[in-house]
């Protein structure tokens, strides 16, 4: 018999850790064909939803998959997420939570053009420059993207170190 995985242990710790501190434990998903979320919602391959109890009917926090049923613009749906496919849960509050390691499934958007015969592939990765190498590019300072800086305060974010 196969040795079960820690990932739905850990996701159970802090998901109680959230609830007895009164913060809104929220789950950032990859979504792949094992995944069963509404697709409208998904942005990059990846989808974040709220877990709360007021949120939630009937969560399972499983080995094998988190299920439960949420109101998505007024319609109740069945949500069904393989623990595999979890790649963070964190308190909405204050960003505090616990991020996975992502597993190789294909994004959405990849699962509807490619033929049933060929092998799944990966997302797609891309390097992030550290800046040491634009800057001799840069003459005037500003940032290559054209976005303004990141604001200070209101909602935190999770950023996920790799």
């Amino acid at each position: 018999m196969s040795e079960i995985s820690t990932k739905p242990y850990l996701l159970r710790a802090i998901y109680e850790w959230c609830t007895d501190n009164g913060y809104t434990p929220y789950i950032a998903a990859a979504v792949d064909a094992h995944t069963r979320v509404p697709r409208e919602f998904v942005k990059n391959g990846e989808i974040v939803l709220n877990i709360s109890f007021t949120a939630t009917s009937g969560l399972k926090l499983g080995n094998d998959y988190i299920d439960f049923n949420a109101r998505f613009g007024g319609v109740s749906r069945d949500i069904s997420i393989p623990v595999s496919n979890v790649v963070a849960i964190y308190a909405r509050e204050n960003g505090q939570g616990m991020a996975f390691e992502a597993t190789s499934t294909p994004p959405v958007e990849d699962l509807e053009v490619q033929p049933a015969e060929a092998p799944a592939k990966g997302p797609a990765l891309a390097a992030v420059p550290n800046g040491e190498a634009d800057d001799e590019e840069k003459t005037d300072g500003s940032p290559d993207d054209g976005s303004d800086p990141p604001k200070k305060g209101g909602r935190p974010t999770l950023t996920r170190i790799k």
